[in-house]
């Protein structure tokens, strides 16, 4: 059931613009120094972040760090641990999964067997 509720905010959250306005608001109160959208910074743009990862991953990224990096093999971690309120998190990954490349084949109806 938790996993259901996860998915339906993640979900709506990508589709509400009150979500995406609060993600960008987070984006600039948070990561401006390190990430910018679409361009390299410090750190990673969200573009490549979107299409490199899913939800749960940016998600872990944001909240643990240190861990994520480890689990990803990473050799070092400069991602800082922010302290996100639950809404604020849910926020900022859908503002960075926004961002993910559209693909002519993602926005092409699959046949139905």
């Amino acid at each position: 059931m938790r996993n259901l509720l996860a998915l339906f905010l993640m979900v709506f959250a990508a589709t509400s613009p009150s979500w995406a306005v609060s993600g960008q608001k987070v984006f600039e109160t948070y990561c401006w120094g390190c990430h910018h959208q679409t361009a390299m910074a410090f750190g990673p743009p969200f573009a490549q972040i979107a299409s490199q990862r899913d939800a749960a991953t940016i998600r872990a990224m944001i909240s643990d760090p240190e861990s994520v990096s480890r689990t990803l093999g990473y050799r070092r971690n400069a991602m800082p641990k922010l302290p996100l309120r639950e809404e604020e998190l849910q926020a900022i990954t859908a503002y960075i999964l926004s961002y993910k490349p559209q693909t002519a084949e993602s926005n092409t109806p699959k046949a139905v067997k």
